[in-house]
């Protein structure tokens, strides 16, 4: 459950993927952060009404556990459809996108899949999905593999946690970054024999392959909403 992780966090996290976005709608792969920030690739209308409905549901979320706006904090990727989110969100929220508790991360981005997919039809995720069962430690050519971006997804809950303290922090990123980050932060809570309080060395130490190949297991659907475990 998600207050276990109050053991080795001091602050709860939620994590919403992007609403559905004009890359989604052209059935193209867009993971470079070079084509990621273009704002021809920003959400369509559709996913500005997830977007919303998204904000809806976690101003509602937070009212029922007494949270104040205060204590919130919006960290999202620097991505165009994913920044566009992040804005609709807040304008929901009544939180300024331009003030202090909005932030960009730039670790918060997509996974980069290589040039040889990039812009190339969403068909051939199921090839990079399953070269990750296989090796989560495998890179597709010249992109990420699954241990690269939980590498960056360390340094900013890390980031985060050094600078937030009793927050509640909305994660507003991508399918692949998403569905990794609740795969280590869900095996981080079940492993019980650790020694290790720090977050580095907790997700260091589940980081193998046996845990990081089953990310696909905590895939989101666009505009989806989730309470981090």
């Amino acid at each position: 459950m998600a207050v276990e992780c109050s053991s080795f966090l001091k602050n709860k996290f939620w994590v919403l993927r992007h609403g559905r976005s004009i890359p989604n709608e052209k059935g193209i792969i867009v993971s470079s952060l070079e084509n990621g920030i273009l704002e021809e690739y920003r959400l369509c209308p559709d996913g500005v009404h997830q977007a919303r409905l998204a904000g809806e549901s976690f101003l509602e979320e937070i009212k029922k556990r007494n949270i104040g706006i205060e204590n919130i904090r919006i960290c999202f990727s620097p991505f165009s459809r994913t920044s566009h989110t992040a804005k609709v969100v807040s304008s929901v929220l009544n939180v300024p996108f331009n003030g202090p508790q909005c932030k960009v991360m730039e670790d918060l981005r997509e996974r980069f899949f290589g040039c040889s997919f990039e812009l190339m039809s969403h068909d051939k995720y199921p090839e990079i999905w399953a070269m990750d069962e296989k090796d989560p430690f495998t890179r597709p050519e010249g992109g990420e593999s699954v241990a690269d971006v939980v590498a960056r997804l360390t340094r900013a809950l890390t980031k985060m946690e050094s600078e937030f303290e009793e927050c509640t922090v909305l994660v507003v990123s991508h399918g692949d970054p998403l569905q990794i980050l609740q795969t280590i932060i869900n095996a981080a809570v079940q492993t019980r024999r650790t020694d290790a309080n720090d977050l580095t060395s907790r997700i260091q130490e589940i980081s193998v392959p046996s845990v990081l190949s089953q990310h696909r297991k905590f895939a989101l659907n666009t505009g989806e909403l989730r309470e981090l475990v």
